[in-house]
């Protein structure tokens, strides 16, 4: 066991510590005013520690992708990555907007716990320790190499280049800076034309060359692993790409969406009300739709085909066969379905669900998606157990260790998986009680701007229940929605509180209810005092299912002391 060390200490010194049997691992000091606590966290060091490369694409649909039947082949190089690993057709974001979905990734944490449950809650993140502290107790080498949008920082890492959806940040190159003027023109919304300068200049191009140049510069002279979070702002708005890419998917070949604009009365208050604002903030969008939907396939094969490039400069480099790959989104999209754009209204399938494939050393192929329900928050917990760190405290996820190198596992751990939205209090109704313009500032007078993500989109709280095919989202006022996804994969008909589904209702219910109380946030643990201390119990991998019965088991030998 290793020495207690404060994190501002670890930051300092972590880079100089030698892996001996056990590590001493950072914590996080969360809120900001508490006062910086100690913790350990526990490394073992005869477990490998392969190589991990993070990728996270923003704002990109699982649906939208051959492996799943759509009918543009936008991604044939992940298709066929996730086919010789494995991947997931019913894995979800924490939540579906940037900061709470990036924040629960990386602590594991979901954004209840977290204090992250919008996009303005930045500075509130709270956790122990996260996956970046995880991997450096490890010994990893680290960078940071792309867009943000979350509480890390340049301190966390080794290596920082940052990105964001409109320009490279602090880049000093003149053709850089043409990109980022021509991204800023662009009112954060989409280019009818094709982007004024070649595809290789496109963000995604530059943080693949930017990544590759770290590890040939950097990583290969060093004798550590390495751990490169590689954070492509892209296909999330504004929505532009470079020809060939612009040209690929012309707009009189793209499939219909399922639904449009005609299914927002059914759907409810909150999506019309969006759909009010989104034509103040962009007006005659919807004659758009089709452009910005070729524009976002486009976009995905682009970025397809730079991660194809990353892949052969790894098998180049001789690091392919000791690197696992993980490739993941924050949230999805909304791509003209229900006739909206962006993000924002709800849990729809198309904003939550989200893609996620495992590849490399150790992990099982499958040609067919795995049938376990899973989350991004359950991404730090499962390289915890593949590089052999102890679960630091508070962390909720669960390990896919086992599901992704073909070990038996707790099958009824993974039958369902939940997905959070709002950050609390009322839901609100129209737009004369909060104005737009002058409270929430998500419309500009004489401007084309519009935030989706806003005070009528991200009110109230709203949990969502995936089992199989069934669906079920609630509310705090006790409002609920069940949908069986594959008779209504778009969520339109509701079937909450019809007799003939009754039975099935009542097992979702137990479920979220069952969800809601796991998730309740354990930090703090209950404090020493004088020579008392509570012991926390918790399995290493944070399964709950294999002691359900534990209780009632234990009672029939309890009874014989009575």
């Amino acid at each position: 066991m290793g020495n207690h060390i404060s994190r501002k200490k670890a930051l300092q010194h972590m880079g100089g510590l030698a892996l001996a049997g056990f590590l001493p691992g950072v914590v996080k000091a969360s809120p900001a005013t508490q006062e910086d606590k100690q913790i350990t966290l526990q490394a073992n060091a005869a477990t490998p520690s392969p190589n991990i490369v993070l990728i996270i694409a923003d704002q990109m649909r699982a649906d939208a992708c051959r492996r799943e039947g759509f009918a543009l082949d936008t991604t044939p190089f992940l298709d066929s990555l996730a086919k010789n690993g494995t991947w997931f057709d019913r894995s979800y974001c924490a939540a579906p907007a940037c900061v709470p979905s990036r924040t629960s990734m990386m602590t594991g944490r979901f954004p209840s716990a977290t204090r992250v449950r919008s996009n303005w809650n930045i500075k509130d993140a709270t956790y122990t320790a996260d996956l970046i502290d995880v991997v450096k107790a490890k010994g990893y080498t680290t960078a940071h190499i792309g867009k943000n949008h979350s509480y890390l920082t340049k301190a966390h890492f080794d290596h920082w280049v940052e990105y964001s959806h409109l320009a490279e940040i602090g880049s000093t190159d003149p053709e850089v800076k043409k990109v980022n003027d021509y991204l800023e023109s662009t009112h954060f919304y989409f280019d009818p034309n094709p982007a004024p300068f070649p595809a290789g200049m496109q963000q995604p191009a530059r943080i693949v060359t930017d990544s590759q140049d770290w590890i040939t510069n950097t990583v290969k002279k060093q004798d550590k692993p390495f751990f490169l979070y590689m954070s492509i702002p892209e296909p999330h708005n504004p929505y532009q790409v470079s020809e060939p890419y612009y040209s690929l998917f012309p707009t009189n070949t793209l499939p219909p969406v399922r639904v449009g604009e005609e299914v927002l009365t059914k759907k409810g208050n909150k999506w019309v009300l969006q759909k009010i604002m989104m034509e103040k903030g962009y007006p005659g969008f919807k004659k758009n739709i089709p452009r910005i939907r070729s524009n976002y396939y486009g976009m995905l094969r682009l970025i397809d085909d730079q991660i194809k490039r990353f892949s052969g400069f790894l098998t180049e480099q001789n690091l392919a066969d000791n690197t696992v790959v993980i490739f993941v989104a924050d949230h999805g999209d909304f791509a003209g379905e229900y006739g909206l754009i962006k993000k924002g209204v709800e849990v729809p399938e198309c904003l939550t669900r989200i893609p996620m494939i495992w590849h490399g050393p150790g992990i099982a192929k499958n040609k067919e998606a795995h049938t376990a329900h899973v989350s991004n928050i359950d991404i730090m917990p499962t390289i915890c157990d593949m590089i052999g760190v102890a679960l630091p405290e508070g962390v909720q996820g669960r390990s896919m260790w086992p599901l992704l190198t073909g070990k038996k596992y707790p099958e009824a751990e993974f039958e369902s998986v939940i997905a959070q939205h709002g950050f609390g209090g009322l839901h609100f109704t129209n737009l004369q009680e909060y104005d737009p313009y002058t409270q929430d500032g998500n419309l500009a007078k004489g401007k084309i701007e519009f935030d989706e993500l806003n005070t009528w989109s991200q009110s109230g709280t709203m949990r969502m229940l995936r089992k199989a095919d069934w669906k079920l989202v609630y509310d705090m006022q006790g409002s609920g929605q069940l949908y069986n996804l594959v008779d209504d994969p778009s969520e339109v008909n509701n079937l909450y509180d019809n007799k003939v589904h009754a039975a099935k209702q009542a097992e979702l219910m137990q479920d979220i209810m069952t969800w809601e109380l796991r998730t309740q946030d354990s930090l703090p643990y209950p404090r020493e005092g004088g020579k008392r201390k509570y012991g926390f119990k918790r399995d290493p991998k944070n399964y709950w299912t294999p002691y359900e019965k534990e209780p009632e088991e234990a009672l029939k030998n309890n009874i014989k002391d009575l």
